[in-house]
This record gives structure tokens, C-alpha cells and sequence, in this order.
């Protein structure tokens, strides 16, 4: 019985003990985490102007700044550099055009499932063109507002560093003119894919 109730204690103060370091663990990470990614661009590629308007794909480079309010929600905001895309006319090239598209998504983190934390996510994306270089009396809106989603998971290989997966779907389209009077809009709503590290803090 005695060595029962030694046993028992033992748990208790072991379990206390692994829930302190627990814990302790999760404050020094503290509430930053920042990841720099490659990411392949895959537009969607789709048109209303009757012109088979496309992009091309492209590797691009990705740095995003967290903010961890508790251990399951954050809030991140996703940046880049502008990046030149080629325009194409039913697979002709017609002219170029630079984007750069800031994007800021609330996430759930999924901290239940051993080394593995997977997230969700959800938020606005704003995209700026620029650079833009097409025929003569032909023209584009250069903003562009719409939603964006992301998955992805980041696993610990290091103390506060993680390879991190992502997949995000963003929404980004533009009205086409041509001498002053829209003729469609073409939509790039690209995916995503990229991979990379993070470091917590």
C-alpha cells in the first residue's frame, strides 16, 4: 500500500514536472514565429474577354511574419517582392505586367496531434500591378481585392525551427479594356504550393 501511494506521488510530481516543462517550453518559443518559403505559383489561368488571356507559372520567393495570440489561433501576413509575369493571348505573348500581393490570414493551429501541427486558414488578399506593358489601347485595372485560404503544417526539426508545407488559393483578377471600354476580366486565382522553414520566438 505505502509503495502504491509512493508510486502515485511520483505521477503526480512527474506529470506536474512534464507539464511545467510543457508550458515552459511554450513561452520561450514566445508569440513570433517567421517563415521564408519557395513557392510555385500556378495560375488558374481564366477569362471573360474572349482573348484566351493567361499568365505564366513561376517560382517565387516568400517571407511571412506570425503573431500567436494563444497556442491555437494566429494571425499571419504573407509578403513577397513584386514579380513579372509574361502575358499571353491564346498562347502568344503580348505584353508584361509586375504584381505584388501582400496577403493577411487569421489561422487555427491544430496542437493535438504529437509532433505535427497542422493550421487553417483564411483571409484578404490585396494584389497592385504594376510594370504593366501591353498593346497599344489596351489597359487593366491595377487593383485587385479577394479572399484567400491556405493549409498547411509545420514540423519540428530543431528547438523553435520548423519545416513548414503550405498551400494557399488566393483570388486576385482584373478588368481588361481595350480604347477605354471593359471587355472582360481575367482572373488569375493561382495556388499556391510552397515549402520552407520557420523559426518560433
Amino acid at each position: 500500500m505505502k509503495d502504491m501511494k509512493k508510486h502515485a506521488i511520483a505521477a503526480a510530481l512527474l506529470g506536474t514536472v512534464l507539464s511545467s516543462a510543457a508550458v515552459a517550453q511554450q513561452a520561450a518559443e514566445g508569440p513570433w514565429m517567421v517563415r521564408a518559403r519557395a513557392v510555385h505559383l500556378s495560375s488558374d489561368n481564366s477569362d471573360t474577354t474572349g482573348l484566351g488571356l493567361s499568365a505564366n507559372h513561376k517560382w517565387l520567393p516568400e517571407v511571412d511574419i506570425s503573431y500567436f495570440f494563444n497556442k491555437n489561433v494566429a494571425v499571419e501576413l504573407i509578403l513577397t517582392v513584386p514579380q513579372k509575369h509574361t502575358l499571353y493571348s491564346n498562347g502568344a505573348a503580348i505584353g508584361s505586367f509586375k504584381h505584388l500581393p501582400p496577403t493577411l490570414t487569421a489561422q487555427y493551429h491544430f496542437t493535438n496531434l504529437g509532433a505535427f501541427k497542422p493550421y487553417v486558414g483564411a483571409g484578404v488578399n490585396y494584389t497592385r500591378l504594376s510594370a504593366v506593358n501591353l498593346p497599344a489601347g489596351v489597359t487593366v485595372d491595377r487593383n485587385s481585392y479577394g479572399p484567400a485560404l491556405q493549409v498547411g503544417v509545420d514540423v519540428p526539426v530543431a528547438k523553435n525551427l520548423y519545416l513548414n508545407f503550405d498551400v494557399k488559393k488566393v483570388y486576385i483578377r482584373t478588368d481588361v479594356s481595350a480604347a477605354g471600354a471593359k471587355i472582360g476580366t481575367f482572373k488569375v486565382d493561382p495556388v499556391l504550393f510552397g515549402v520552407g522553414l520557420g523559426w518560433r520566438f
